[in-house]
């Protein structure tokens, strides 16, 4: 305990003799007074650059590094006065010794340039721990003890057969891993944003090459990162034994659901953009997915709806092979009215709703029973859009007959109904 005692109060008599000299007291004094320039130049600069900033359009990772960089826009100033003031320094060969300015200035422009290359990174955990692994880095750099560090890391660690593992090479391994993984992750982004802008593929190819594409990426980075961690591949014989096993019990859903959607995207059944109706759920595919299928509904809400539902079950698919859709409207008018008159105005009627075909497929309609109490029609029209909703088109034809029928005189009857009123029977003892 005296001997730690003791190194503590060497080292602080030597920090106290570093910081009581006079070209350190000035360098320190420069590094403190310098900032409140930044400061002031950011205040006025920003405000001028922000409106400039908001201008750009359609480019969401420049502009994500574009406000990081505004919201630190003091420090860029503050490294600018730090370059000039070390350069004069230099130039002016006092303080003889000026390693403080220049340690400073090298410990600003990496916080600043890691600040913005952790601000790029979408994901937010993988951006904080790859600026705290950088900067711990790059400060034990300047301060010349990765050596050491890196002695103490290896010391710490065990043996696993004729295998060492430690504390540095596990930490060289995670960080080796998980920069090749964010690599594959991005290179198969990538190449998807450009897969799914060939309008030659289908939009069920698309799908599918870019998965594809992504699942190899990965795999190729894995087997990347065991080969140079000197991991025998034949010594995960055992591990995939293992895991058929876990596939045998407890991951067959999830191998169904991923092969269903390999199904689904070799025989283009369903694709992004159709509307479908799977049990009582009625919407639009929104996206296809390794497991599941996303399905939003015409009230906003999005069902995830498992790969293996769409081959075991009965699926209808509203455009599949043709985007037109059929609905059928039925009504019914008094028996006062002309059949002839009532068919022409309800299909004009039809026509005039601007969802409703009017072309090739126009409407049609026809009798269909002479009622207790009215002459029934029914009105056919074709749709060319069901993902905008069934039940609105309806809403909108019968608004449309009924502003016709009005119009020109035609009634639509209540039902008749006879009620005959006896009085009770009295039976004579």
């Amino acid at each position: 305990m005296d001997q730690i005692v003791a190194q503590v109060s060497a080292y602080t008599d030597l920090a106290v003799d570093y910081l009581s000299r006079p070209e350190i007291l000035f360098q320190l004094a420069l590094v403190v007074v310098l900032f409140v320039p930044a400061w002031f130049l950011s205040t006025r600069v920003e405000p001028r650059l922000e409106q400039r900033v908001r201008e750009i359009s359609g480019m969401r990772g420049l502009l994500r590094v574009l406000a990081a960089f505004l919201h630190r826009l003091e420090w860029f100033f503050y490294l600018i006065l730090l370059i000039g003031a070390y350069l004069l320094t230099t130039a002016l060969a006092w303080p003889p010794n000026n390693y403080l300015l220049y340690s400073v200035m090298l410990l600003s422009g990496a916080w600043l340039l890691i600040y913005l290359v952790s601000h790029a990174i979408r994901s937010r955990f993988i951006g904080r721990m790859f600026a705290i692994i950088v900067w711990t880095f790059v400060a034990a750099a300047m301060l010349g003890v990765t050596d050491n560090i890196a002695t103490t890391l290896d010391a710490i660690g065990f043996n696993v057969g004729d295998t060492r593992l430690s504390a540095l090479l596990i930490l060289q391994s995670i960080l080796f891993i998980g920069i090749l993984m964010w690599v594959a992750f991005t290179a198969g982004n990538f190449f998807d944003r450009r897969i799914q802008n060939i309008e030659e593929l289908t939009p069920s190819l698309r799908v599918l090459f870019g998965k594809v594409l992504r699942f190899a990426f990965f795999i190729f980075a894995a087997m990347i990162a065991m080969q140079s961690l000197n991991i025998d591949l034949t010594a995960l014989t055992v591990l995939s034994g293992a895991v058929g096993v876990g596939i045998g019990f407890g991951l067959q859903k999830v191998v169904s659901n991923f092969i269903s959607g390999i199904i689904i995207l070799l025989d283009e059944s369903i694709k992004p953009g159709d509307t479908i109706t799977v049990g009582e759920t009625f919407g639009w595919i929104r996206e296809l997915r390794a497991r599941f299928v996303s399905v939003v509904t015409r009230d906003g809400r999005e069902y995830l709806i498992p790969n293996e539902d769409f081959i075991t079950t009965q699926v209808v698919n509203w455009s599949f092979s043709d985007k037109f859709v059929r609905l059928d409207v039925p009504f019914g008018v008094s028996y006062n009215s002309d059949p002839h008159e009532v068919t022409r105005l309800a299909i004009a009627a039809a026509a005039s709703v601007d969802r409703v075909d009017g072309g090739q497929r126009a409407p049609v309609c026809w009798i269909t029973e002479f009622g207790d109490s009215s002459i029934n029609f029914l009105l056919r029209f074709w749709i060319d859009d069901p993902q905008n909703g069934l039940t609105n088109i309806r809403g909108q034809v019968l608004l449309a007959l009924w502003d016709t029928f009005k119009e020109h005189g035609i009634t639509i009857p209540y039902p008749h109904r006879e009620i005959i009123m006896r009085s009770p029977v009295t039976i004579a003892e």
